[in-house]
């Protein structure tokens, strides 16, 4: 039991000191926020303007498109980082899988440029 303790004890310390800082802030943020809201505070804020029509409008595709290349990517990098790191001792299979993870992301980037979902006007 005593073994067991001082394995976990550095984590229950950790947890312990999280929580508490966690508290001191909420608490702090309770005791010292200034409590005088304006019509400029309790407004809207909106990409830097009024909002102007209903949360229900409809946006243009290419906003989506644009949002979905961005995951893609991210994910593209998010993959490329871990396997970057371990490439000494990586496989040839490990390789050219990554190449064909590679090629497919840039045909879909390539397809996506030549329809001109990245175009703005």
């Amino acid at each position: 039991m005593d073994e067991l303790l001082r394995e976990y004890l550095p984590i229950i310390i950790f947890l312990g000191l999280a929580v508490a800082l966690g508290l001191v802030f909420l608490v702090a943020a309770w005791v010292l926020a200034v409590r005088r809201p304006d019509a400029e505070k309790i407004s809207a804020y909106e990409c830097g303007f009024n909002a102007f029509d209903d949360a229900r409008m409809k946006f243009d595709v290419r906003f989506y498109l644009v949002s979905i290349l961005f995951i893609i990517f991210d994910l593209e990098i998010a993959f490329l980082f871990p396997w970057a790191a371990a490439f000494g001792g990586l496989s040839d299979v490990a390789f050219w899988s990554m190449m064909v993870f590679l090629g497919v992301l840039t045909v879909g980037f390539a397809y996506e440029w030549k329809k001109g979902a990245l175009e703005w006007e």
